[in-house]
């Protein structure tokens, strides 16, 4: 798999879309009001990671449980929520298999 520094280049979110973090890899975008080419945020429901693309700063975190996981990704909506920024939800992007890793977390009630 590519690391994430070898899609920091374009300097821009969507090397992240169609690269490390795309649908075929198992991710998913966790779609805010906030997003554009300069932001995004990706997980990825059975690694437990989470990254965030911000201005050319890359963030990953990784759970160390599927409820710690559960709970910062409660914790992203609750977040975007509260600052007006608008949690849209989790975008599966048409993948059965991710939607229901998402599902299994207790997080379907967040996918769209």
């Amino acid at each position: 798999m590519q690391t994430l520094n070898d899609h920091v280049v374009d300097g821009n979110r969507y090397a992240f879309d169609f690269g490390c973090c795309s649908a075929k890899h198992g991710w998913a975008q966790v779609d805010t009001g906030q997003d554009a080419w300069y932001f995004g945020t990706w997980a990825h429901p059975t690694r437990l990671q989470i990254v965030c693309y911000a201005e050319g700063d890359v963030s990953v975190q990784t759970a160390d449980s599927p409820e710690e996981f559960a709970a910062e990704m409660r914790r992203i909506k609750e977040f975007h929520d509260s600052t007006g920024w608008k949690f849209l939800g989790i975008d599966a992007m048409c993948n059965d298999e991710t939607e229901q890793a998402f599902k299994a977390l207790g997080l379907g009630d967040l996918l769209h």
